[in-house]
Parts: structure tokens; sequence; C-alpha cells
């Protein structure tokens, strides 16, 4: 058996027979830092002590307010989660996906199911951090091209430039400062906004 990878596994079930089953999976899967928990009360101080890596949560036949609790945690922890259910509605799987659940599967645990499933999830939600991620930066680059847009404006306005001038201006303030020109740009609108009107100077 491989060493496996290092990954810190917390597995929530209050059920000690299904908690030892995906114990045993993960173990046999190479995964050796598992750390079991069979109280729901008190998770969330339990994962702020723990750090772990990503979370396995088994919950058998939850009832709506268990489910509801276990959605809110997701949301919250913004970790890798597999959260493995008996049965499910529609209406539930939809709240795991918009919870931010990696993998919600339905059909509970099979021990040589852990490993792909513990995978998958691994894999969705780094998928999901990277395009939260991207798409964070893509609107800050939005916001920064605005922002460069209204000071190359203040400039053309206050100095009488033409817009190729304002922008070579503020290029080369940005070089001399070693600063992006959004910054630049940024520092130019916040002072022409607290001179005020009329004081473009």
């Amino acid at each position: 058996m491989s060493a496996g990878p290092t990954l810190k596994i917390l597995v929530i079930d209050e059920n000690k027979i299904r908690a030892s089953i995906i114990d045993a999976g993960l173990r046999d899967a190479g995964y050796s830092e598992v750390t079991l928990m069979h109280e729901i009360a008190g998770i969330a101080a339990r994962i702020e002590a723990l750090q772990p890596d990503v979370i396995v949560i088994d919950l058998g036949n939850p009832n709506r307010d268990m489910l509801e609790n276990m959605f809110q945690l997701s949301r919250a922890v913004k970790r890798p989660i597999a959260m493995f259910v008996d049965q499910s509605d529609t209406e539930s799987i939809a709240a795991a996906v918009d919870a931010g659940v990696s993998a919600y599967v339905v059909d509970g645990l099979k021990q040589e199911r852990v490993k792909p499933i513990l995978e998958m999830t691994i894999s969705r939600f780094n998928a999901f951090s990277r395009m939260a991620r991207e798409l964070e930066e893509a609107r800050s680059e939005l916001e920064g091209r605005k922002v460069v847009e209204r000071a190359k404006g203040i400039l053309m306005k206050s100095r009488g430039l033409s817009e190729p001038d304002a922008y070579a201006l503020l290029r080369k303030t940005a070089m001399s400062q070693n600063r992006k020109i959004s910054e630049i740009a940024q520092s130019l609108v916040t002072a022409a906004g607290l001179l005020g009107p009329g004081h473009d100077e």
C-alpha cells in the first residue's frame, strides 16, 4: 500500500459503524491523516481547530434541518466537501450544489467508492475555486480599466491633453513610481474627488 497523499481528512458521521467503513476506505486508498467525528454539534469549532483539507460528511437519511445546517457549514468553511446520503430529492440536490458541496452522493457510501469520489471532490472544488478567482480577476481588471478611463478624462480636462498624451502621462508616472497604472489612476480619481468640482488642477 502506498503512503498516499498527505491530506488531512475530517469524517463526520453520527453512525460509528458507517464512519469506520469510510475510515477503512480512506486508509486503503492511502490516506492516513483521517479524523473521525461522531457529533454534529460543535462542528464549526472542530473544523477551525483541525483545519482539514477535505471534509467527508455521511448523513444516511437526514431531515431537512440537518441538511440545511450542513449546507450552511459548507458555505462557511470553503473547503472541498463530499456529502453522502442514502436518498434525496431534487430540491436537496439543487440546494447542495448551491451551497458549494463539491460532491453530493446519493445512494450511500461503499468502501470501494471512497477514493474516486474523494479525488473528484477535490478536483471539482479546485475547478470551482479557479473559476471564482478568474471571475474576481476579470472583475477587478474591468474596474481598473474604468478608473484609468476616468483618470484620462480628468487629465484631458485639467491639462488640456489628448487621450494618448493623458495615457502616456499615467504610464510614465506608474513606471517612475513602480506601481500599476490602475493604482496611479485611482489616486488621481480620488484626489480629484477630494478637491471637488471646479478644482481639477
